[in-house]
């Protein structure tokens, strides 16, 4: 099979296809034919060397929308379901990374894939929602407490603006000026362009981050949630400071799914590229300014 791999680190260039072996499921895992593929800021840290160095190829990728076409030991699936899934670790050897024609993955990070959408707009969903759904658990709040979102308009930030909206969370939400009206749709009750007054939450969900400046929009005693681990505020006024690093669960993804056809949470593709062309889209994903992910096709 085919496969995007980095074996030395750097930019957009470093990123190869390369023909490998296609991968055996072991037990509790399965077998998935790879329809699309998102290609996320993580796949860039690991492209970068900015997570580590490996003495062997390593696999890209984390979303994959498909079909089983394997099936191994003591997994609960069968040959031809249609799923979505997260290839959790940025550490993966090929035939683990999503951007490739076959990859594996743990049965429990297995959900059946959304019918309202197609598989380009189903990749979208594993990494980014699964992110903003534990982030937003992590926060602990009730319907009627207050949230801010930063980086509201990207696509970690705006499936948490959706997912707080859809409990009954009031949500402000801090983005780009152009970007008012996208996360009001979303369910934003109100809206901060970036550089603009922002007052005090119950909690905020950094996307951005901003750690020690978002800290100061968050009440005393408080919750201050990252989605960047590595970088995090100095404590202060109580203020309960969580990291996430999100973790595959096949089971919240698929009430995210039953959202998606509820139509309560937009997937959203900004381009597609083939996956012999993964290097041009690292590269677009490099230039900014998009809304919605890139997704790549085997």
């Amino acid at each position: 099979m085919h496969a995007a791999v980095v074996t030395d680190f750097g930019g957009p260039e470093v990123v190869r296809i390369v023909e490998t072996s296609v991968p055996e499921p072991g037990d509790g895992q399965v077998r998935i034919k790879v329809a699309a593929a998102a290609l996320n800021p993580a796949d860039v840290a690991v492209r970068a060397g900015l997570v580590g160095q490996a003495d062997t190829a390593l696999g890209l990728g984390w979303d994959v929308a498909g079909r089983i076409d394997a099936v191994g030991a003591s997994a609960d699936w069968a040959v031809d379901d249609e799923v979505v899934a997260l290839a959790a670790g940025l550490m993966k050897p090929p035939g683990r990374g999503t951007h490739a024609e076959y990859v594996i993955v743990d049965a429990t990070a297995v959900a059946p894939a959304p019918t309202s959408v197609d598989p380009l707009h189903a990749a979208t969903l594993p990494l980014n929602s699964l992110t903003a759904l534990q982030t937003l658990n992590a926060a602990g709040l009730e319907k009627g407490q207050t949230l801010l979102v930063t980086g509201a308009a990207g696509a970690v930030g705006g499936y948490a603006v959706q997912l707080a909206a859809h409990r009954g969370i009031e949500v402000t939400a801090l983005a780009g000026p152009a970007d008012e009206d996208l996360v009001r749709q979303f369910g934003a009750s109100h809206f901060v362009p970036r550089g603009g007054v922002v007052g005090r939450h119950d909690a905020v969900l950094d996307t951005v981050p901003l750690p020690d400046t978002a800290l100061d929009w968050v009440r005393d005693g408080g919750t201050y949630v990252s989605t960047v681990p590595t970088f995090l505020p100095t404590p202060a006024r109580e203020i309960q400071i969580r990291p996430v690093i999100v973790t595959a669960n096949g089971a919240q993804l698929k009430d995210l799914v039953s959202l998606v056809d509820a139509g309560a949470l937009t997937t959203r593709v900004a381009d597609t590229y083939p996956l012999a062309e993964a290097a041009k889209a690292h590269a677009r994903l490099a230039d900014g300014g998009l809304r919605g992910r890139l997704v790549l096709v085997p």
